[in-house]
């Protein structure tokens, strides 16, 4: 890949957006993972404002000094940064009490919900100081597998790293700067109190789900483990196609109107 010119593009591209919006610039919820980490120095590279967004919600430590440290790490280098934290720990359990107990003790949609808030907390910023809501999502994650919270980091105005398989954010990171125990890390989605990665949960690496985003061989001659991972991509593909596709809608016809 052409970091360079491949950087270049994402920047040119999100002027463009921003200013036929006429739009200030970005807000970016920062993770302490490499999608935020790119998806923020991209935008700073732009030249326009971008309001760095750091959400704890129960957050391990690890992660929220990762997120910190690139915050801190991007202050420094560009002067049209500026960050806000909003702890938002008190704002979930407050959620978690008014909801039936069923609800408040199912894991995935409390995690869900983690990112749902900062969803609601990022446009909120946003909207008052004419801010754009800069996803974070990578090809994989949007296109792939789905992997990502329905109206939550899911919920964007534009996706500026989209096309970018997770190693080439990776890739393109080193490149821009992004500072090396975020380059490093493995890959996370912070929405679990016990730390897991998303090697965890998905079952298969990145490096695996970017092979069985583009196989087209033959599957017989094929690994016992390629088989596993082909068959962990086609499931998640399969039951995420809900994220991936258009909101269906239910068309009246026009002998009923």
């Amino acid at each position: 890949m052409k970091n360079e010119a491949v950087a270049q593009h994402i920047i040119n591209w999100l002027k463009t957006y921003a200013e036929n919006a006429k739009m200030n610039g970005f807000v970016v919820g920062i993770s302490g993972g490499i999608d935020s980490a790119l998806t923020s120095t991209i935008c700073a590279l732009s030249g326009l404002d971008v309001l760095c967004l750091n959400m704890p919600i129960h957050q391990r430590q690890e992660e929220y000094d990762l997120g910190k440290a690139h915050i801190e790490s991007l202050q420094v280098r560009f002067s049209n940064v500026r960050s806000l934290e909003i702890n938002l720990t008190d704002t979930f359990e407050e959620l978690r009490k008014a909801i039936p107990i069923e609800t408040a003790e199912h894991g995935l949609s409390m995690a869900n919900t983690r990112s749902r808030l900062r969803m609601v907390t990022l446009y909120a910023l946003g909207q008052q100081n004419n801010l754009l809501v800069a996803g974070t999502g990578n090809k994989v994650e949007d296109f792939g597998i789905g992997f990502y919270t329905k109206y939550g980091d899911g919920g964007v105005d534009l996706s500026p790293i989209a096309d970018l398989n997770k190693t080439e954010v990776t890739a393109l990171g080193k490149y821009l700067g992004v500072i090396d125990d975020i380059v490093t890390a493995a890959p996370t989605d912070g929405l679990w109190g016990d730390g897991r990665k998303d090697e965890d949960q998905i079952g298969a690496t990145y490096p695996e789900l970017e092979w069985a985003m583009t196989f087209d061989g033959d599957e017989n001659k094929l690994s016992e483990r390629q088989t596993q991972v082909l068959k962990i991509y086609r499931r998640f593909n399969k039951i995420n196609q809900h994220k991936m596709q258009a909101i269906p809608v239910c068309k009246i016809p026009a002998e009923l109107k």
